[in-house]
C-alpha cells in the first residue's frame, strides 16, 4: 500500500483537476459549435426519410447497409461546403445566389424550393398525426398543438433558444438504436451488409437506391445549414470547429438512417413486409419485435417529424426572405422583421392545416416533391461548386484540388441519380414499368 504525504496529497489533488481543466479547455470551442450541422443532417431524417429506410431494410434487408456508408462521405462533403460558405461569406445561400447568378436563375431556384419544401412540410404534419394516434392522442389535436409550439418556439425564442431545443430533439432519434437492437438483427449479416457491396440491375433496386440518396442529400438541408453558420456568426478563423460538427452530425444522421434499416431489415424483411409510410413500420414492429419497438419507432418519428417541422419552413422563410432582400432572423421580432416572421407563419399554418385534410393522398405528394426536389438538387449542387470555387468571394477558403475532384465527383454522380429518379418517377405515373 502506498503512504502518500500531505504534500503529495495536495499535489494530486492540484494536478489532476487543473489537467481535466485543460482537456476541458480544448473541447469546449468544439461543443460549443454544436448545432447547424448536427441539426440539418439530421433533419433530413424526416417523415418521407424514414419511410425510405423503413423500406429499404423492409424490401432488401441489409442490401443497402453500404450505399449508407457512401452516402456518409457524399452528405459531409457537400454539408462542409455549405457551412464554409456561411463561415466566409457571412451571408446565406439565397444571399449569395442573387449577387453572383442571373434572375432568371434565383427566381427559378425560389420557386422550386418553396413548392418542394411546403410540400415536405405537408408531410411532416402527417406524419406528426400518425405517430401522435399511435400513442392515443388524435391527430386533430396533436398536429395544431404541434404547429403552434412551433411558432411560439421560432417567433417568441432567441437563436440559441432554438437551436438548443432543436438540439435536444436530435436525441430522440436514439430511440432507432433501441428499436433495432430489440429486433435482434443477425449482425454478421449486418456486417456484411455494410463492408460488401450488393448490386443489382432491376428498376425496383435502381429507384430504391437513388430515393435513399435523394432523401439523404435534400436541399434544404444545405440552405439551413449555409444560413444558420451564418447567423451564428461564425469567423472563417474559427470554422475549424464548426467543420467538427458538420461531420460529426453526418456521421449521426446516417447513423442513425442504418440503424432505421436494420431495425426493419431483421423484423420485416424476413417475412416479406411491405412498408409505404414511417407510421407503417411502427405498426408493423408490433407484432413481431413487441410493443416497445413499435413506440420507439413512433416516438423516433415524433421527433424526426417535430424537428424538420420546424426546420423545414424555417429554411424556406431564410431563403426568401434573403433572395428579396428582407430582414430575417429568429432573433428578430415581429417588427423588425414582420415579413420573415410572416411567412413563416403562413407556411406553418397551411402545412398543418392541409395536413388535417381526411384521405390526403400522402404517396402521390411525396412523389411529386421528390420529383422537385430532383430537379433543384443538381442546380443547387453546382451553384455550390461554383460559389466555393470563387477566389473572390472565399479567398484562401476555396477547396483544394484533391477536394474539388471529390466535390465534383459527388455532384455529377448525385445529379445524374437524381435525373434517372425523375424519369423513373414520370415514367410510373405514365404507367410505364421498366424490365421483365
Amino acid at each position: 500500500m502506498v503512504n502518500l504525504t500531505s504534500d503529495t496529497r495536495e499535489s494530486a489533488t492540484v494536478t489532476v483537476p487543473e489537467h481535466g481543466r485543460r482537456r476541458l479547455r480544448k473541447i469546449w470551442p468544439y461543443l460549443m459549435a454544436m448545432g447547424p450541422g448536427l441539426i440539418a443532417a439530421n433533419a433530413g431524417n424526416d417523415a418521407g426519410g424514414i419511410a425510405t429506410y423503413a423500406s429499404a431494410g423492409a424490401t432488401y434487408g441489409y442490401a443497402f447497409l453500404w450505399v449508407m456508408l457512401v452516402i456518409l462521405f457524399c452528405l459531409g462533403t457537400v454539408q462542409e461546403m455549405c457551412a464554409r460558405l456561411g463561415a466566409v461569406t457571412g451571408k446565406g445561400f439565397s444571399d449569395l445566389v442573387r449577387e453572383n447568378f442571373s434572375l432568371r436563375m434565383t427566381a427559378f431556384i425560389l420557386f422550386a424550393l418553396l413548392i418542394a419544401n411546403f410540400g415536405v412540410i405537408v408531410t411532416e404534419f402527417v406524419g406528426i398525426g400518425a405517430a401522435a394516434e399511435m400513442f392515443g392522442v388524435n391527430r386533430y389535436i396533436a398536429v395544431p398543438v404541434s404547429a403552434l409550439l412551433l411558432w411560439l418556439l421560432i417567433t417568441r425564442g432567441s437563436y440559441d433558444r432554438v437551436e438548443k431545443i432543436f438540439l435536444v430533439l436530435t436525441l430522440v432519434f436514439l430511440s432507432y438504436i433501441g428499436a433495432a437492437f430489440l429486433g435482434k438483427p443477425d449482425w454478421h449479416a449486418v456486417l456484411d451488409g455494410i463492408i460488401v457491396p450488393t448490386i443489382k440491375t432491376d428498376p425496383e433496386y435502381l429507384t430504391m437506391l437513388i430515393a435513399l440518396i435523394g432523401t439523404t442529400i435534400t436541399p434544404y438541408m444545405q440552405l439551413y445549414v449555409t444560413s444558420s453558420v451564418a447567423e451564428r456568426g461564425v469567423k472563417p478563423e474559427d470554422y475549424r470547429f464548426t467543420r467538427v460538427d458538420v461531420w460529426s452530425g453526418t456521421f449521426f444522421a446516417v447513423a442513425i438512417s442504418g440503424f432505421i434499416i436494420i431495425a426493419t431489415a431483421a423484423t420485416l424483411f424476413p417475412i416479406g413486409k411491405q412498408v409505404e409510410t414511417a407510421a407503417d413500420a411502427a405498426l408493423a414492429l408490433a407484432p413481431i419485435a413487441g410493443p416497445y419497438a413499435s413506440y420507439l419507432f413512433a416516438i423516433g418519428l415524433l421527433g424526426a417529424c417535430l424537428l424538420a417541422g420546424g426546420v423545414l419552413p424555417l429554411s424556406t422563410t431564410y431563403v426568401m426572405s434573403e433572395a428579396l432582400g428582407f430582414e430575417r432572423g429568429v432573433s428578430r421580432s415581429w417588427s423588425e422583421a414582420p415579413v420573415f416572421i410572416g411567412m413563416f407563419t403562413v407556411l406553418l399554418v397551411l402545412g398543418a392545416a392541409l395536413a388535417l385534410i381526411p384521405n390526403l393522398p400522402v404517396i402521390p405528394v411525396l412523389l411529386g416533391v421528390q420529383v422537385v426536389n430532383g430537379l433543384l438538387l443538381p442546380i443547387e449542387l453546382f451553384a455550390i461548386l461554383q460559389l466555393i470555387n470563387n477566389p473572390e468571394l472565399m479567398g484562401s477558403y476555396v477547396n483544394g484540388k484533391a477536394y474539388n475532384l471529390l466535390a465534383w465527383t459527388i455532384a455529377i454522380v448525385v445529379s445524374l441519380l437524381s435525373l434517372s429518379l425523375i424519369v423513373l418517377t414520370v415514367l410510373d405515373w405514365c404507367g410505364v414499368k421498366l424490365g421483365g
